[in-house]
């Protein structure tokens, strides 16, 4: 969709605009496109402004984030950020720092607002045909929100990456002690209509679960069957490049599960990646393979609680 409508806000800062419903309550964001060629995200915010949203309780901010990539949109050449990822500069080591790019200017301009936010849900999607995943971090509060909501079937705990934090991690949002909470969902392809279904479905189950939304909102538009039971990965590493060239063993598109602990997976230079235990899954393998980025996560099936 196209986005410029949205442009001017009313935060004084561009893209990014909060309903007060002048009633107490927490402070919820919806969040879309911290990557350019993630437009499922864009598509959810867009149906909200369309449908004229207004909290019943606390304030909801919605935020079109990395937008200089999203601008660059071509349908050869999506962007998926200007200059560097704008999901892996979320500490204060980094955003108080003398580093300079697109996405850390539009970063520091976001902070004050997202440090206002009580409770955050993330909206992309992936590189490669797969199920919706809702990525709720490693700690118990977000497994909690995620299962409250329902919907995606498939939950992940993880930790996030090693070449930088994720929005969703920021400050309190990956603080036990903190009642502050987030959630990342990976909707589907980019390209694929159905995510954008997804991200619609997901955002609003959870404007409705925190009592920003009523029923009489989210249920006209939310599916009349229950969605089904979720099951649970807890990612126990990721695999971080090393070398300047890695290689798969086979052509994975995520979720393949390994049965026997020891295969090989690929190799990182001329070094074996093998899988740490049997029954392993694979979450998200990367066509982008370069030092320094995230190959593949591993994790195994676990109970919900």
């Amino acid at each position: 969709p196209d986005i410029a409508p949205y442009r001017s806000g009313n935060t004084g800062v561009d893209y990014i605009t909060t309903l007060d419903s002048g009633q107490t309550g927490p402070h919820v964001m919806v969040s879309a496109v911290v990557h350019g060629n993630e437009p499922c995200g864009a598509v959810a915010l867009d149906f909200l402004f369309r449908h004229e949203v207004r909290p019943l309780t606390g304030r909801l901010t919605l935020a079109f984030m990395n937008v200089a990539a999203y601008g660059r949109f071509d349908p050869a050449n999506a962007s998926r950020y200007a200059d560097e990822d704008f999901n892996r500069l979320w500490t204060p080591e980094v955003l108080d720092g003398p580093r300079d790019s697109s996405e850390l200017r539009r970063a520091r301009d976001v902070r004050p607002i997202v440090e206002c936010v009580d409770i955050l849900l993330d909206l992309h999607s992936m590189q490669t045909t797969a199920q919706p995943l809702m990525m709720a971090g490693r700690l118990a509060k977000g497994r909690a929100l995620a299962h409250a909501l329902g919907v995606p079937r498939l939950v992940v705990a993880d930790a996030g990456h090693a070449a930088g934090r994720r929005l969703r991690d920021y400050a309190g949002f990956g603080d036990p002690a903190s009642r502050k909470n987030a959630l990342l969902v990976e909707c589907g392809q980019h390209w694929a209509r159905a995510a954008g279904d997804v991200a619609i479905e997901v955002t609003l189950r959870f404007l409705r679960h925190l009592g920003v939304v009523g029923r009489d909102f989210a249920g006209e538009h939310l599916p009349g069957h229950a969605p089904p039971k979720q099951e649970f990965i807890e990612v126990t590493e990721a695999v971080t490049i090393r070398s300047d060239v890695f290689r798969f063993a086979q052509a994975y598109r995520g979720l393949e599960v390994i049965g026997r602990a020891g295969t090989i997976l690929g190799h990182d230079g001329d070094t074996p990646v093998r899988t740490p235990y049997d029954d392993c899954v694979l979450i998200m393998p990367s066509p982008r393979l370069a030092r320094g980025h995230t190959a593949v996560r591993l994790g195994r099936y676990v109970e919900a609680g």
